[in-house]
């Protein structure tokens, strides 16, 4: 059947079908998002006000540059994200009921990892292989390497993962690299890591995997790097080489995928972090040492569901978190922070003392909605912050002062004087 005999519904002849729409097609390629799709466009004109007069406070965000969004057409970066990337290369590299160990979700982890709970494997990767979490030593906050190893040995994993989506503090790659292979996941610390302002993971792993959009302020995608070359020299003294290269790019694709689809950031988070502990914040780990902050509430009679309810009401963007001693990911303890997208903007040391105000004024507000709350459910506290005139109007307050705040900083990626919705 030839091309032209699929046009239907027309009485002209199929030639001419062909010649009308074939004159059309440049017109409608050339035409702006405004026509084509107006409602689309609007959608992305009130995303332009969202960020403009918002705080984008959520670590794994950031913008990206107008060079790197003109030039996406060039970039061929294969993993879709940092969860694919992570699950390519233990298709690669592992078996079916392999086992790996990598941080636990509630203390810092990531999905992608492998979490599981007692009753249930959270985490597709626990489906396919036998998965085991670290964890931190909860009265220090910092990772519990002397269990991990003692774990290790009882366990005898065949990967280790040292990354985290919620760890203010460094990873120690030397004591972790023994005999299992180890995958270091810098997704949110690939822009310090570039930077040379935090250790680097690739002195010591096998694999690497970061995504490039988060400090390293690229396109949204992911990375895979992977030694080559001599591994060791074997008993008989020969050398014995890297087997990776093949084994990941074949599980990348075809086994997976159809085919490609700051220096200064750390002390803008210890600025954050030293007006937070100013105003009685308790940090998991007592500090930072990377982009991102994790703060307990729980001295302060409040979780972290409550409090991002409030934050995006006032047009604060974080995210709630586990914290050590958890028990429900639903309603954790924790508010994770992270300075990259705030960074671009242009916010100093100075600044991010002023967003953590906004953010105790936030906190201070979700505590007065919980005392007004009959229901101790998250959606009564919804409804009274909803529906209660005096809890509106401070809400109402707060987001006005912080976007006028925020309005002072520029834009990312388009100018203020094209956006439809400024007011």
């Amino acid at each position: 059947m030839s091309f032209v005999y699929l046009w239907r519904g027309s009485s002209l002849p199929d030639e001419a079908v062909y010649d009308k729409e074939k004159n059309g097609w440049p017109k409608q390629l050339n035409a702006p998002l405004e026509v084509v799709d107006p409602e689309i466009a609007d959608i992305i004109e009130h995303e332009k006000a969202r960020q403009w007069k918002g705080l984008e406070l959520i670590p794994s965000e950031n913008f990206t540059s107008v060079s790197v969004m003109q030039s996406c057409w060039l970039v061929n970066v294969q993993p879709l994200s940092g969860s694919p990337a992570n699950f390519h290369v233990y298709t690669a590299l592992l078996k079916p009921h392999d086992r790996i160990m990598a941080l636990d979700l509630p203390h810092g982890g990531h999905l992608s990892h492998g979490y599981q709970t007692d009753t249930k494997k959270i985490s597709a990767v626990s489906i396919f292989f036998e998965t085991m979490p670290y964890r931190l030593n909860e009265s220090t906050g910092y990772i519990d390497y002397d269990q991990l190893e003692k774990s290790a040995v009882l366990f005898r994993p065949k990967l280790i993962v040292a990354g985290a989506s919620a760890y203010a503090r460094l990873y120690d790659y030397e004591r972790i690299r023994k005999k299992a292979v180890l995958l270091a996941d810098m997704a949110h610390i690939s822009g310090l890591v570039a930077a040379g302002v935090i250790p680097s993971p690739f002195d010591y792993a096998d694999v690497v995997t970061t995504t490039t959009h988060k400090s390293l302020r690229g396109p949204r995608g992911a990375m895979i790097f992977y030694r080559k070359g001599v591994k060791e020299i074997n008993k008989q003294g020969k050398e014995v080489l890297y087997d990776y290269e093949d084994k990941i790019n074949q599980a990348v694709f075809p086994g997976l995928q159809g085919g490609p689809h700051n220096h200064t950031i750390t002390g803008l988070a210890v600025a954050l972090k030293q007006t937070l502990a100013a105003n009685g914040y308790e940090l998991v780990s007592g500090g930072t040492e990377n982009h991102l902050v994790l703060v307990n509430l729980k001295n302060k009679g409040i979780d972290g569901s409550r409090v991002e309810k409030v934050l995006e009401a006032v047009h604060i963007a974080a995210n709630k978190n586990t914290v050590p001693g958890d028990v429900s990911a639903m309603v954790p303890g924790g508010i994770r922070m992270g300075t990259p997208a705030l960074t671009s903007r242009g916010f100093l040391e100075e600044d991010f003392a002023k967003v953590a105000e906004f953010f105790d004024a936030a906190v201070k507000l979700a505590l007065k909605i919980k005392a007004e709350t009959k229901g101790t459910k998250l959606k009564d506290f919804v409804a009274t912050m909803q529906s209660s005139g005096p809890i509106q109007s401070g809400i109402a307050k707060l987001r006005h002062d912080v976007e006028e705040y925020a309005k002072q900083f520029p834009t990312i990626g388009f100018e203020k004087e094209t956006m439809k919705y400024k007011n």
